[in-house]
């Protein structure tokens, strides 16, 4: 059967491959869905494509959701293409926002006139058949998306000329095209959308792709409806790409921000034991005690109740090795936290002034009701130039006066603490301040 299907095609003049080609062949057509597709490219440069949907492709794919992504090629699988070719790619688009069509002006009079029509029929839409001729529906249902050109897909040769190696490659630009050559539109979706978001260079990883690691889902929009076949697709990370790499997480409240880090974190811990362990430090900063402390809405299995839990992933073998490498710090003991250690800062010294004073506004914040606490908590120990000899003066005052509330708070300051206590205050305060004799 598949030798007949093969002189078919031979005959219908499609290119007679290869082996090693024709699977090279499938590397793209792998990337595009028949059956989601959505339109054509009708004007296409360097950073930039317009893309003509029909409504009845748009509803068949579920939706075009602002920043998804679409594929435009001239590979339209099961065919088979001679990947040497210069047509054999795929490129990448990403949808921005709509744009007009040459008969954008009539299109927009034709509804303003059919909604006219209707104005005030409660179980009428302009729309409908009997107010809009099938003609008129079927022209007017065209749409243009302007979308940005991410890159391109193609096949590549990493192997020698007698040995060929062909595998699927990216690059993150457009290196030519031609204005009067049609491109068909699709969407990808499910395990095509799964292979796009999920590509890994081959020559730079190899088969280290094993390590991914999924840290969520695609989500095109906050409106997340299941039946555009996006919201299972899962979106994985090497664990490695983050090691000396500035990275950023960005999303709206209650999206899973937190919990995305914490499995990024646990994923970098467990490099540790790997087939190549590698021990790779990492410091939290954690104000709010999201990482640090048990959070049980989070025993999913996947991510960890809190960060210093991690070790208990590892081997059972490992698992007391491995809690030693976790520490957690803090400023006061943790009921759910035995083992943490204690940061003790001096109050009195000048670098911990304004850190010391923060850290009281902090616990004295739910009752700045009251007026001297709040007036307390105002005061800023910020040091001042010390060439403005009066802003320093008043500064100094304020120490000493600080200072003095830490001792009578019972507070002991360094045996070492030489405080400004002269020239600060003049001779009729100094006299107004002194008890009277008896």
């Amino acid at each position: 059967m598949a030798d007949l299907v093969s002189n078919v095609s031979r005959k219908l003049g499609q290119p007679e491959l290869e082996p090693n080609l024709e699977h090279a062949a499938h590397l793209l057509t792998g990337l595009v869905e028949k059956d989601a597709y959505i339109g054509e490219v009708y004007s296409l440069s360097y950073a930039d494509a317009l893309v003509q949907i029909h409504d009845h492709y748009r509803a068949q794919v579920g939706g075009i959701p602002a920043l998804s992504f679409l594929v435009a090629t001239r590979v339209l699988p099961p065919g088979v293409i001679d990947i040497r070719e210069e047509d054999a790619s795929v490129l990448l688009l990403r949808v921005l926002d709509q744009a007009d069509l040459p008969n954008a002006a009539e299109a927009l009079r034709v509804r303003v006139e059919n909604a006219q029509r209707v104005s005030g029929e409660i179980d009428k839409n302009w729309d409908d058949q009997s107010v809009m001729d099938a003609t008129t529906h079927n022209i007017l249902s065209y749409a243009g998306v302007r979308c940005r050109v991410l890159g391109t897909f193609y096949v590549t040769n990493i192997g020698s000329k007698d040995e060929p190696n062909y595998v699927l490659s990216f690059g993150s630009d457009i290196s030519n095209y031609y204005p009067n050559k049609g491109l068909k539109v699709f969407k990808p979706r499910g395990k095509f959308l799964e292979r796009i978001v999920n590509y890994r260079d081959a020559v730079t990883y190899g088969e280290l792709s094993d390590e991914a690691v999924v840290i969520g889902r695609v989500r095109y929009a906050s409106t997340n409806r299941q039946f555009q076949q996006v919201a299972q697709v899962p979106v994985s990370i090497i664990p490695r790409d983050l090691l000396g790499q500035k990275s950023a997480l960005f999303g709206m409240t209650r999206t899973g921000k937190s919990n995305t880090i914490k499995v990024m974190l646990k994923a970098i811990f467990e490099m540790r034991w790997q087939e190549k362990p590698k021990r790779i430090g990492q410091i939290v900063f954690d104000p709010d005690g999201e990482y640090a402390n048990e959070n049980t809405q989070d025993a999913n299995g996947t991510v960890p109740t809190a960060i210093k839990n991690v070790w208990k992933s590892g081997p059972e073998e490992q698992r007391e090795t491995l809690k030693e490498d976790v520490v957690t710090y803090g400023i006061s003991p943790h009921p759910n936290d035995p083992d943490r250690r204690l940061m003790k800062l001096n109050f009195f010294i000048d670098e911990n002034l304004e850190i010391g004073k923060s850290i009281i506004d902090t616990a004295l914040a739910p009752d700045r009701g009251s007026k001297y606490l709040g007036n307390f908590c105002d005061v800023r120990l910020e040091a001042p130039d010390p060439n403005d000899h009066s802003t320093t003066t008043r500064f100094n005052r304020r120490v000493l006066a600080y200072r003095a509330l830490l001792v009578k708070a019972g507070l002991q300051p360094p045996p070492n603490l030489h405080p400004v206590t002269t020239r600060l205050f003049d001779q009729s305060l100094l006299t107004a301040l002194t008890p009277p004799q008896r």
